[in-house]
């Protein structure tokens, strides 16, 4: 709790090395506030999609060409930063890289994400640029019918910014990543990122394409049925096709692959090891099923943070994306390690 000049004295030093030793010290992530405390816990970075989410829900079933009475919820979103929510609410010191605008949504979607546990302190506020805004309608069941993104702002998230924060970087115990971010931020991370692990989530079938050329970096990637079909050119409807679709993954270098299937489950591959993991959900009411796979991504890296088996991995990611079902926003905030842990128990007794 000394004062900079105390330091310096006691240090026979200027005032304003100490506080240049003390500012790069606070960017390396190894200094956590203004009591010089050290951080010795491990943390994670998120980088990609930070939005506002506007989702429109259907009372009954949808009418196209019409207006359907319904509701419409807004919240924030992107999937990188609902992975990044989703950790903190798990437990985990998750610092999120990305990008607003210097606008209402801006401000409102810094409130929100602080407010959940995320460390913003990363975040690039771009001048005269709006916000990412995500536009979903979705049915009675809660499934997305179409979504549209107002993401441009990603694309301002290049390589310049991201060495500014390099220094951080490379103290991640585990960096998450979204295929929303360019070609120019992915190949950069990919290079400079060598000694961190990486996990990959492709997003869309519009975006998933973007990993191709990096598929030998991830440790870990997290897809679905449409958009690993639209990476790799393969049918993935039957659990022969996943099962080839993973052969070729793995032999581009992918140590982990997981494909979430809506209703089906998700099948998996690592470590020698392939099958599909069933859904035994609990009798809950599906509101938004738009940001299941981000929290089982972010249930897959509370997982591999604590070195748990793959079967254990895969349970407790797929009891994260269950309870996340339930809210009407992407990320919900009755997730927590003790919810996960008690719908986990319950399903062992079942």
């Amino acid at each position: 709790m000394l004062p900079q000049q105390a330091i310096a004295t006691a240090l026979g030093m200027s005032r304003s090395a100490v506080a240049g030793h003390i500012m790069n010290l606070t960017n390396k992530g190894l200094i956590k506030g203004r009591g010089y405390v050290l951080s010795d816990a491990p943390f994670v970075t998120a980088i990609g999609g930070a939005n506002i989410d506007i989702h429109g829900k259907s009372h009954q079933s949808l009418r196209r060409n019409d207006s359907n009475p319904g509701s419409v919820h807004m919240s924030a979103g992107g999937v990188a930063r609902n992975v990044a929510e989703n950790l903190a609410r798990l437990g985990i010191d998750c610092r999120l890289i990305s990008t607003i605008g210097n606008d209402h949504h801006g401000q409102l979607l810094m409130r929100l994400s602080r407010d959940a546990g995320i460390n913003m302190q990363y975040v690039h506020e771009i001048a005269n640029s709006a916000t990412s805004t995500y536009l979903s309608v979705l049915d009675d069941g809660g499934d997305m019918l179409v979504g549209i993104n107002d993401m441009s702002i990603i694309d301002k998230l290049n390589a310049e910014l991201l060495q500014t924060q390099q220094a951080m970087l490379t103290q991640s115990s585990l960096t998450i990543l979204d295929c929303n971010l360019s070609d120019d931020a992915l190949a950069w991370l990919i290079e400079s990122l060598t000694n961190v692990p990486i996990f990959a989530d492709t997003v869309s079938t519009i975006k998933a394409p973007r990993l191709k050329p990096y598929l030998h970096a991830f440790h870990t990637l997290k897809t679905s049925t449409i958009e690993v079909e639209a990476l790799t050119g393969l049918e993935a409807d039957t659990e022969s096709q996943l099962r080839r679709i993973a052969d070729q993954l793995h032999g581009e270098g992918v140590e982990r692959v997981f494909v979430t299937r809506g209703e089906q489950g998700v099948f998996y591959s690592a470590d020698k090891s392939q099958g599909v993991q069933e859904l035994n959900r609990e009798q809950r009411q599906i509101h938004n099923a738009g940001g299941a796979g981000d929290a089982f991504l972010a249930g897959l890296a509370y997982a591999w943070l604590q070195d748990w088996s793959l079967q254990e991995s895969v349970q407790f990611a797929l009891a994260a994306a269950d309870i996340t079902l339930s809210h009407k926003a992407t990320s919900s905030p009755a997730l927590s390690l003790a919810a996960v842990n008690q719908s986990m128990e319950t399903h062992r007794d079942d």
